[in-house]
């Protein structure tokens, strides 16, 4: 039943999201939060699994019609979808408001003109689509319970069940309003409270518009910097601080192949540079409550850091495949939980200390745990940093001597010795000065290729790898250096996509490549903006501008962005929307603006 990744929208109240397609169908909602099992799961299967349509009445045997046109209400994650029939238009408004109590998926269809047959088709199903839930009848409400879930359908228009679905079918003219609205609670309280949606839409649309009004972002690609950071603000699981690398699973790098992962955990790097672009553009609080995140996370054992963990900091995200659900497009095993959990990836230290760095230089209240645990990192790389890894692409192969792992622990010594240098923290301080000299001879020695004057994607290795983009951008060595662009420009040549885009590294096809596993993989799109960021910083500000505004055109019609970009099926892919491709967004547009404003 699925459309293509891009034809989706997102919409979300922090603690969990919505997937919206094109023709009205919601294919993805997981209750409540955003790790819970899916109760509309079709996006992974077929309509067996669960999903909602609201749209122009159609022949049974005929294709849901798409929207003629849609969009997000304003600065907001409000979504209008209109549909222009033979009989008249109608627009279906969409929303989840920021919770105080009870979830709700939200849906408002408006006559606009004429006269138009109108058609909600609902199907639950729980635990991802294996269990059918018992439907009934509770004063007045329907409501599906199985287990320990249950959830209210509520609406004033007339409803029926047939084949294990919930129909309503209904005509709208000017000026008609007609609401549903579900609502998520545990099977054993009392019904949750009979929802208000005018109300519910009035204060959603007063959330979003006063929290973009905190944005200090007012360059030339705001409208782009501004729908990163309302994507990014949606995948914030509210209660805790905690940033989701995304509200789904399993939506394949590389359709009908196995490179299907689940993205609704916290994944310490992902959520270390989304904390920078947030500070970046005045989100302060936002900020402030991943630190206080990370600090519960890691508290009690911060030398065992995980490079993920759940929302609210679980540990353990054991990873198992539901072999009941076919897969986006054929795109099995559909997984759940990531056992890439309890990888060794040394970069991650760095991520974190220049997270809480940054923290620091931009006057976020000092917090004296958040020093203590830099210091406690750096004793442990100061240990552990000679060690080989799986390295930031959590490779399923044999652990390697990477080289970004290297220089991002060179990063996290570096930041502490500035910490230290401004009295804020004590610490050995001319021992760890020597470690750091120690970990740049050893990449510079060990990591670069000489005759071909790049770095490599791991000690001893020929193979380039995108992350060493990051070198002058973390400081490790200068834009100007000769070894910097000849690292930028080696990548261009051998990582780049025929329409200019580049890879994270090289894959092998059928064959298993240096992550251990089959089959390719598009464009990774983060690694494209970092391309971008690098050609400013050596100069070649037109050629990266131009780079960013092929990008931008990447997105959907709602600004979002996926994991990847497919250049042979020119469509995205990968989990979606991805923070990991919004926040260098963000980046870049701030270094780009930056560029401009000094002549760039």
């Amino acid at each position: 039943m699925a459309g293509r990744i891009e034809d989706y929208a997102l919409i979300g109240d922090m603690q969990t999201a919505a997937l919206v397609c094109r023709d009205g169908t919601v294919a993805w909602l997981c209750l409540p939060r955003f790790d819970s099992h899916a109760i509309f799961a079709g996006l992974l299967g077929t309509e067996e699994h669960g999903f909602w349509r609201i749209g122009p009445a159609h022949a049974p045997d005929a294709q849901p019609p798409a929207a003629t046109r849609r969009g997000y209400r304003g600065d907001s994650l409000i979504l209008e979808s209109e549909w222009d029939t033979g009989r008249g238009t109608v627009r279906v408004t969409d929303f989840m408001p920021p919770r105080d109590g009870a979830p709700q998926l939200i849906r408002i269809v408006e006559g606009v003109s004429g006269r138009v047959p109108m058609r909600s088709a609902l199907r639950m199903r729980f635990s991802y689509g294996r269990v059918v839930p018992w439907v009934h009848k509770h004063e007045g409400r329907t409501v599906a319970v199985a287990g320990p879930d249950s959830v209210w359908f509520d609406t004033s228009a007339e409803t029926y069940g047939q084949s294990l679905t919930t129909y309503s079918d209904f005509t709208v003219a000017p000026g008609d309003r007609i609401a549903f609205t579900l609502s998520w609670q545990p099977s054993h309280k009392e019904p949750p409270p009979l929802p208000e949606p005018e109300q519910s839409l009035e204060a959603t649309e007063d959330f979003w518009r006063e929290w973009v009004e905190h944005c200090t972002y007012h360059g030339p690609y705001r409208e782009a910097v501004i729908r990163s950071l309302i994507t990014l603000k949606a995948l914030t699981y509210a209660p805790t601080g905690g940033i989701v690398a995304a509200p789904t699973t399993s939506l394949p790098e590389d359709i009908g192949g196995v490179r299907n992962w689940d993205y609704r955990y916290t994944w310490l790097r992902d959520a270390a540079i989304t904390l920078s672009s947030l500070l970046r553009t005045g989100y302060r609080e936002e900020a402030r409550a991943w630190r206080e995140w990370l600090l519960r996370a890691v508290a009690g054992d911060p030398e065992n850091l995980q490079i993920m963990y759940g929302i609210a900091g679980e540990r353990e995200l054991g990873e198992a495949e539901l072999d009941w659900l076919p897969g986006y497009e054929n795109s099995a095993p559909v997984r759940v939980g990531n056992g890439a959990a309890h990888q060794l990836q040394l970069d991650v230290y760095g991520e974190v200390t220049e997270a809480l760095h940054l923290a620091h230089m931009t006057g976020l209240a000092r917090n004296d745990y958040a020093s203590l645990l830099q210091l406690k990192l750096i004793q442990y790389l100061e240990k552990h940093w000679t060690e080989p890894d799986e390295g930031i692409w959590e490779v399923r192969g044999p652990r390697r001597h990477f080289v970004h792992s290297k220089v991002m622990a060179w990063v996290a010594v570096d930041r502490t010795i500035k910490l230290i240098e401004s009295g804020d923290a004590d610490g050995p301080l001319e021992r760890w000065q020597q470690l750091r000299d120690d970990i740049h001879r050893d990449v510079c020695e060990k990591g670069y290729d000489k005759e071909r004057n790049t770095f490599t994607q791991s000690y001893g290795s020929k193979e380039l790898d995108a992350s060493l983009l990051l070198i002058p951008q973390m400081g490790f060595l200068p834009p100007d250096d000769k070894r910097v662009i000849g690292t930028i420009e080696a990548i261009q040549r051998e990582l780049s996509t025929p329409d200019g885009f580049i890879l994270r590294y090289p894959t092998e096809g059928s064959d298993e490549g240096v992550d251990g596993l089959p089959g390719d993989e598009g464009a990774f799109l983060a690694v494209s903006f970092w391309m971008a960021d690098d050609l400013a910083m050596i100069g070649r500000v037109d050629e990266a501008r131009r780079l960013f505004e092929k990008l931008l055109a990447l997105r959907n019609d709602l600004g979002l962005l996926a994991e990847e970009w497919d250049s042979v099926r020119q469509r995205q892919v990968g989990n979606f929307p991805q923070a990991f491709s919004h926040v260098p967004l963000i980046d870049t547009a701030l270094r780009l603006t930056a560029s401009e404003a000094y002549g760039g």
